[in-house]
């Protein structure tokens, strides 16, 4: 009987790894999640479902690293992954308000240019 909990754990883990793929798959289909950033997640969840099928996986990869607590090697990763993926999103919006301060340099040049246009057309007509 006490061999049947972490069995049931670990079924539990594994159902909970692929509807979180199956929802990711979604979002993605959907066109709510761009690939880019998809890959992250993908990535995570097959962690997640690596060890959720090899369960002695994160003590061994654990004491190869010399980590005596093996659950902290998850934070560990989960704190690299998030830094990354922050690092990854501050990029991005740095590259969209570049772009956007150019659009909206281009736009008032172009409503400068119609004011002119319509200024002129008003003298000639």
């Amino acid at each position: 009987m006490g061999n049947v909990i972490p069995y049931k754990i670990q079924i539990i883990s594994i159902v909970g790894s692929l509807l979180f793929m199956f929802f990711i798959f979604r979002l993605i289909t959907k066109g709510k999640l761009r690939e880019e950033y998809s890959i992250v997640w993908i990535f995570c969840t097959i962690a997640l479902l690596l060890f959720a099928i090899w369960r002695d996986g994160l003590d061994i990869i654990a004491k190869f690293l010399g980590v005596y607590y093996a659950p902290a090697l998850i934070f560990l990763g989960a704190i690299f992954a998030i830094i990354v993926f922050l690092v990854h999103l501050s990029v991005v919006n740095s590259k969209q308000q570049g772009q956007i301060k150019q659009l909206a340099q281009e736009l008032a040049l172009l409503k400068e240019k119609m004011e002119n246009k319509q200024k002129e057309d008003g003298k000639n007509g």
